[in-house]
């Protein structure tokens, strides 16, 4: 534990390791609907998935993300809730960016790291920060966490702190406490009920249905074999195939993967039945692949890679192939991960992402309140300008 705070009769403390958690009470908060075997709404904030970004190196102190992981428990004991959180010594991996704010911060003369950041690493995926008990008073409970997240933050004279992909539920909630609300976009593609890929495409526009029809074809036009693995279907050959194709993509993105190897051992050991992955095989070896997991009703597109380049391969693995998958699994919705207006022709509409946002110096709140107003308000404007230039069909 590394520290504590009380308020309302609910205590929160802090801990440096998700493994200080019971992996039984985290999910009873994370991923209630797993103790009747179902699926978790997103994979991201299980107990399982925060551990083997710890126990993998890919997240902790060296790597500039230090857990410090919130557990609120009623005077009685019981349990309220839980939040995934973490002291950064930069803004790499969030895909919610601040980095003005930091220059501005610390041109100021400011500190701006490190920060607190609740989030999931490297996962610009729209789910729960806030994780309450199914038995808790979601109100009272994210009031408790957002209160012991910022009392930390005081303590250490921490400059802010950050909530990231919240749901719009958490988000009005964190409007409500005082907290800086700001919008972005994502492409996520909606099952309306197709039987199949042809069904979806029959929504779209006839010039649109042409351009999807041809760029599928020269995808596949380079001989290329795809298939679906998950579960027990995955070997530890396929992640030493996408290792090399993570670490391609990583080098021209990031400078660096944020993901080590050793992930992917433990996402073969323990993550195999949240995972779909898309790979491509030409002339007898793996040439490509698309990284998903799996939740209840939607497929979160994560990583590509590739060691051979093919026109269009991208588009196939990455969007077609996960609508594909998505239908076939009945599921409601695809993600397919943050930025893109190139998705929108391929059937991907724009969606609000939310974040809420703690500024300890009233005069750079104020800075951040005055541009968060303006941004939200282009943000608006600029969905409604895409979705009136989606590809379905308007009358035709």
């Amino acid at each position: 534990m590394a520290d504590g705070s009380q308020g309302d009769a609910i205590a929160v403390t802090a801990h440096g390791a998700i493994a200080d958690i019971a992996p039984a009470d985290w999910d009873a908060c994370a991923a209630p609907e797993a103790a009747d075997g179902g699926r978790p709404a997103d994979p991201f904030t299980t107990h399982r998935f925060l551990k083997a970004l710890e126990d993998s190196g890919s997240v902790g102190p060296r790597a500039g993300w230090a857990p410090r992981h919130l557990v609120a428990r009623a005077h009685d004991g019981r349990l309220m809730g839980v939040a995934p959180l973490y002291l950064k010594s930069h803004s790499q991996g969030e895909y919610v960016f601040d980095h003005a704010w930091a220059q501005a911060w610390e041109r100021a003369g400011g500190a701006y790291y490190p920060k607190l950041q609740c989030a999931v690493p490297f996962t610009p995926a729209t789910g729960r920060r806030f994780l309450t008990h199914p038995d808790a008073p979601p109100d009272a409970a994210q009031a408790a966490l957002t209160e012991g997240a910022t009392e930390l933050a005081r303590r250490a004279g921490l400059s802010s702190l950050h909530i990231t992909f919240c749901t719009e539920e958490e988000w009005r909630r964190g409007g409500a406490m005082g907290l800086l609300q700001r919008q972005d976009q994502q492409f996520h593609w909606d099952n309306d009920g197709y039987a199949d890929y042809e069904a979806f495409l029959a929504a779209l526009s006839s010039r649109k249905r042409k351009a999807l029809r041809k760029e599928r074809a020269t995808a596949l036009a380079s001989g290329a074999e795809i298939v679906h693995l998950t579960g027990d279907a995955l070997r530890p050959a396929h992640w030493d195939a996408f290792w090399a194709f993570y670490q391609d993509t990583g080098a021209r993105k990031w400078g660096r993967p944020y993901l080590t190897r050793a992930f992917y051992d433990c996402a073969q050991e323990r993550l195999r039945d949240d995972i779909l992955l898309v790979l491509a095989r030409r002339n007898g070896r793996w040439i490509a692949g698309a990284l998903n997991f799996i939740g209840r009703d939607t497929l979160f597109g994560r990583y590509w890679g590739c060691i051979e380049d093919h026109p269009c391969l991208h588009f196939e693995l990455c969007y077609h192939q996960a609508i594909d998958a998505a239908i076939a699994m009945g599921l409601k919705r695809v993600e397919a991960g943050a930025q893109g207006e190139h998705k929108l022709a391929r059937g991907y509409l724009p969606n609000a992402t939310y974040s809420l946002h703690w500024i300890a110096d009233p005069g750079f709140r104020r800075a951040v309140e005055d541009y968060l107003r303006r941004e939200r308000a282009a943000v608006g404007e600029e969905i409604a300008f895409l979705l009136d230039r989606g590809p379905f069909r308007k009358g035709e």
